[in-house]
């Protein structure tokens, strides 16, 4: 029943993202050093708290969930758990956890982890960002609340079986105990690290953080004893940061980086896409992707939603696509096209720089007034805050480019009052899962709107999340296309409140050297972006 549900559901959406199979002269080779450069340094390797595309990956491969997805896909397969049962209402899910899985301390893996790691998650002491990603486990509301400090939903009745209870269906369920908030710790490593779990991780996957010296490299050894034969397949990973992707993109036409991280700087990707080396170097696929700007509703006079929307009509979305050298498209929803839920027929503000112009005055702002745009500083994404901030200045809005490093952004958007608008390029957002409860969740329901989460508009719509929980708890295969429809009409009815500009939908690029081996999909893998545990290095 549970493979039915999937291949009619969101799932079977992504088949159509990128190739599934692997030929047979891709058989993975064992062993090597990898070179992976980025820009900026990593903020946190903690999975209660990391959450930018950067990390993810990384942390995926540090530690291990009860269910994970199959390399390159958004299958989802037993992990820490090597059997499940999902009760036919669809409130009790029973896992029965694999034996002999050891954390990297030597300690074996038990129930009371699981329960430990996800109540972690969920403490707002934790001042993580996914913890509303749990809600429809029973307690979760009384632990939030700070009324209890565990929850009565998950039941460990020996060490091997793990039990939730969940106060309504959830048809992402087993999606949410995938992604990284759901990853499984040791009590004791998280308080000998006294607040800093996050720079001296302790996980159960296929890596070992082994070297971490800040502003520089992050190395990562194989873990020897990972439950899986021949998993990774490489043996090091040294994350090198402080490289500007220019420089790192020499560096791997040299051979001396695999994977350049940032992506090819779209000044010098028709070089290397005409290369005679290019087809082998760079890997360009869809994802589920929407780059937007935020516009913080608790700020004046972004609390104006006629401001909102005037700025919605402000951004010249084709000008950024040509920055981009058309490896995007212009989007006008949160939703990417390729998300269930999408509506196609929905046409979203249109760019009038005078009709902008008019919703301004009405709003008390003829004169436009001052504002500040925060953006990453790697490239391109400065040169994209430049676009909107002269869009801006076009209808009288004067907007200081506050270009930071991602931590710093990120930070400022999860501090409430401190960024007026954020762009979200180089950062956001990234399916977790290709579910459209993901893209708003997070990013534009009332959880996200939290001391250090996701959703930089602090915008809290209490009658759209009644209507999000309700259409997660339509969980029957029957209801898959009423469920959707329900989803699209949640995040039209939210471009009426314009939080966000939606920009573009971003296609994923990456360099790797020409000694990489493996898929296409496990570079640009749907719920990791990179796959650690399954590139190899050819021999």
């Amino acid at each position: 029943m549970f493979r039915r549900l999937l291949l009619n559901s969101t799932t079977a959406a992504l088949f159509a993202l990128t190739p599934l199979t692997v030929n047979a002269q891709d058989t993975p080779s064992q062993g090597g050093d990898i070179v992976v450069t980025y820009k900026d340094d990593i903020t946190t390797l903690d999975p209660a708290i990391g959450y930018d595309w950067v990390n993810w990956s990384m942390i995926k491969s540090l530690f291990s969930r009860l269910v994970d997805y199959e390399p390159g896909t958004a299958n989802i397969v037993p992990s820490l758990a090597e059997s499940f049962e999902v009760a036919p209402d669809g409130l009790t899910y029973t896992f029965k956890l694999r034996k002999g899985v050891k954390f990297s301390n030597g300690r074996d893996v038990v129930a009371s982890d699981v329960k430990y790691s996800l109540e972690r998650a969920v403490n707002p002491k934790t001042q993580g960002p996914g913890a509303g990603f749990f809600g429809a486990i029973a307690g979760f509301d009384e632990m939030t609340a700070g009324t209890a400090d565990t929850m009565s939903g998950i039941e460990t009745p020996d060490d091997g079986t793990v039990i939730f209870h969940l106060t309504r269906p959830d048809a992402t369920f087993l999606h949410v105990l995938a992604i990284n908030f759901a990853s499984v710790v040791p009590k004791e490593a998280v308080e000998a690290a006294n607040g800093d779990f996050g720079k001296h991780p302790v996980g159960s996957g296929t890596f070992i953080l082994k070297d971490w010296t800040i502003g520089q490299k992050l190395v990562f050894d194989k873990n020897p004893d990972y439950y899986v034969k021949d998993i990774p397949h490489i043996d090091k990973v040294t994350v090198e940061v402080g490289q500007e992707p220019l420089v790192a993109l020499l560096r791997l036409q040299k051979g001396e980086v695999d994977i350049a991280g940032d992506g090819i700087p779209p000044a010098k990707f028709l070089e290397i896409k005409n290369s005679p080396e290019g087809a082998d170097m760079i890997v360009d696929g869809e994802q589920l992707h929407t780059g937007y700007i935020t516009l913080n509703t608790k700020v004046k006079p972004f609390d104006d939603v006629k401001v909102r929307q005037a700025i919605n009509m402000a951004v010249n979305k084709e000008r950024i696509v040509r920055i981009l050298n058309g490896r995007a498209t212009p989007a006008n929803q949160p939703l990417p096209p390729l998300m269930p839920g999408y509506d196609k027929d929905y046409k979203g503000y249109p760019f009038d720089v005078e009709k902008a112009k008019a919703l301004l005055t009405e709003a008390g702002y003829p004169d436009g007034f001052e504002t500040v745009l925060f953006s990453t500083n790697t490239d391109p994404q400065p040169r994209i805050a430049q676009a909107i901030q002269q869009d801006l200045a076009a209808i009288g809005v004067k907007a200081e480019v506050r270009a930071l490093a991602q931590g710093n952004v990120i930070a400022a958007g999860g501090t409430e009052g401190e960024a007026p608008m954020i762009w979200s390029g180089g950062m956001a957002w990234i399916a977790d899962f290709p579910d459209p409860s993901n893209f708003y969740g997070p990013i534009l329901g009332c959880a996200g709107a939290v001391q250090g989460g996701w959703n930089w508009s602090w915008y809290c719509n209490e009658a759209l999340d009644k209507r999000a929980i309700a259409a997660d708890a339509m969980s029957d295969p029957a209801q898959t296309a009423e469920r959707q429809a329900v989803w699209g009409k949640i995040f039209t009815d939210i471009m009426d409140d314009a939080p966000w500009v939606p920009v573009i939908n971003e296609r994923r690029v990456v360099a790797k050297s020409l000694r990489m081996g493996g898929p296409d999909n496990i570079y640009i893998d749907p719920t990791r972006v990179i796959n650690y545990d399954a590139i190899y290095v050819k021999q």
